[in-house]
């Protein structure tokens, strides 16, 4: 009998996400408050969900150019444009794809062959070092060090790092699962580097609307895009799924240099052809008529972001340094050395799911996320089954 085929071994070397493997034990269980994925418990605003309707009474229905519909694209140049003070060219450097996550592995397969490596500062999402595993490249994490009230950048660490197989460099800023966002010269330091040793430098922004520093809320973080020439190699990733509460349209973008974009572009054929027509015209009508509805769920965010605080702030072995970003917080809990086991233990005991640090690489066991996109009436509940089994030295 001749031996069945096995499974590719670079793939078996990917590692199954720990978030989803912590929810798909709560999808099992019922009473959970959920807190694991990064996603608001509101559904899509109306706006958006009537636009999508307009969309398909109006034949949107078909396939559209490999980047996405030059409408959208000029969309997303006029944001940068409006939002940012960059002057982006719709037509050769912006690329629509079915999510952020798309854009993101897209982005790593047009920089990396096969052995090369590729350095991510972490904790971050799981999905970007998975993404560089599944192009057959090597993965180097570098945690953010805690330093006093903030996390940085260990600039000697990244260094380090850097071997002749070196290629490219991801950060993400607002970070998840750390809310903590790059400060200007961070970022100044970040594109400094990558131009040193001659790297591709990944920004994932795909929260720099949800930002609570500005000088007004609904003010964005700024984009590595405002101190990088347009001949740097450098790659932004976005998606509309955060800050319009459009997780399950799965439509997203990739900017980038033009001969990037344009392999990018050609690449979009052979893996999903385009975003979906439908969500694309949705996107055109969330960045158009958005900003009121944003802002009044950036405030609402702020908000559960102080439920969080002062529910933790009190509690011993607990640090917890105040997120500028994003829609998480990221408590270290001393003396955690397993942190899957506690969020399992907790999700059986208190029906509370969170997910657990160990998910977020280098740097992330001994901590929980918590997201903070839920309604107060699953949020304060969900704290307070967290605090006391926290107090109860579970």
């Amino acid at each position: 009998m001749s031996k069945m085929p096995a499974v590719a071994s670079s793939v078996e070397r990917v590692p199954r996400s720990r978030i989803r493997e912590l929810a798909e034990i709560a999808m099992r269980m019922d009473g959970v408050l959920r807190l694991y994925f990064g996603e608001s418990n509101l559904p899509t605003p109306d706006y958006i969900k009537q636009a999508a309707v307009r969309a398909m009474q109006d034949g949107f229905t078909f396939y559209t150019e490999n980047a996405g519909l030059p409408s959208l694209r000029r969309a997303i140049a006029e944001n940068y444009r409006r939002l940012q003070a960059v002057e982006l060219d719709p037509a050769t450097e912006i690329v629509v794809t079915a999510s952020g996550v798309q854009a993101l592995n897209l982005g790593i397969r047009c920089a990396l062959d096969p052995g090369d490596e590729a350095i991510v500062l972490t904790p971050a999402w799981p999905n970007g070092s998975s993404s560089v595993m599944m192009a057959n490249a090597a993965v180097r994490q570098i945690p953010h060090p805690l330093r006093g009230a903030r996390y940085s950048i260990d600039f000697d660490a990244l260094t380090a790092a850097v071997t002749p197989r070196t290629r490219l460099l991801l950060y993400t800023s607002p970070s998840n699962p750390l809310g903590w966002v790059a400060t200007e010269e961070e970022q100044q330091g970040l594109l400094d580097f990558a131009r040193r040793h001659d790297l591709w430098l990944i920004a994932d922004e795909v929260y720099d609307r949800l930002y609570y520093g500005g000088a007004r809320l609904g003010e964005p973080v700024p984009s590595i895009l405002r101190k990088a020439t347009r001949d740097d190699a450098v790659m932004v990733i976005h998606s509309f799924s955060k800050s319009y509460c459009m997780t399950g349209w799965r439509v997203g973008w990739l900017v980038a240099r033009r001969d990037l974009a344009a392999k990018a572009t050609q690449l979009n054929e052979f893996v999903i052809s385009h975003a979906p027509t439908i969500a694309q015209k949705a996107g055109e009508t969330a960045l158009a008529e958005g900003e009121s509805e944003l802002v009044r769920m950036l405030e609402r965010l702020r908000e559960n972001r102080g439920i969080c605080m002062e529910a933790l702030s009190g509690i011993r072995g607990v640090t917890l340094p105040t997120p500028d970003g994003a829609f998480y917080v990221f408590p270290r809990i001393d003396g955690l050395d397993d942190s899957f086991a506690f969020c399992k233990r907790l999700l059986e005991e208190t029906r509370v799911g969170l997910a657990p640090g160990v998910a977020f690489g280098a740097g992330g066991e001994g901590s929980i996320r918590i997201c903070y996109a839920a309604e107060p009436s699953i949020l304060e509940p969900a704290m307070e089954r967290l605090t006391k089994f926290l107090r109860s030295g579970s």
